[in-house]
């Protein structure tokens, strides 16, 4: 007889989320993957599709999650120079302050989660949320939470930076 999901979560998630913070270097981004991966276990009981080895199928979903969120990523990191406007002009002193604001947007970045910080590029560059949740992979309601932290997170950084 399958064990209950909570007996698998008791047992799996504790060594799971070992395994997965090994492999992020962040224990709160492998909590909150293992905690994905389950949840998706959840559908998949609810609508019947039940694993053979629920313990196995809960740990390759953790690790494919995993492996997504360092692509998304990579891909935020190289793409959030985009998040300053860069086209103001030649005047030297504009220049300087566009430089100083773009540090302090990469400084501001730089206290996010890889994963909030996906989101955040995604949304800086117009992404709905909707889709920042599908790319991400969490729900729309999650996104909104992660959204909602990794902005309070941001905002000292940048207010330092305004007051200088």
């Amino acid at each position: 007889m399958a064990s209950s999901l909570s007996d698998l979560y008791r047992d799996h998630a504790p060594g799971l989320t070992r395994w997965i913070t090994g492999m992020t270097r962040d224990p709160e981004a492998a909590a909150d993957i293992v905690q994905e991966a389950f949840l998706r276990l959840a559908r998949e009981r609810a609508a019947g599709r039940t694993p053979d080895d629920p313990a196995a199928w809960v740990a390759q979903v953790a690790r494919h999650l995993a492996i997504s969120r360092a692509r998304r990523s990579s891909t935020a990191t190289r793409y959030a120079s985009r998040l300053v406007d860069r086209s103001e002009g030649d005047d030297p002193a504009v220049t300087v302050l566009a430089a100083e604001r773009a540090a302090a947007v990469h400084r501001a970045l730089a206290v996010l989660r890889p994963v909030e910080r996906t989101a955040i590029v995604l949304a800086a560059e117009g992404v709905g949320g909707p889709e920042i949740a599908d790319r991400i992979g969490r729900s729309q309601l999650a996104t909104r939470a992660l959204l909602c932290r990794a902005r309070r997170r941001m905002r000292p950084v940048l207010l330092e930076a305004d007051a200088r």
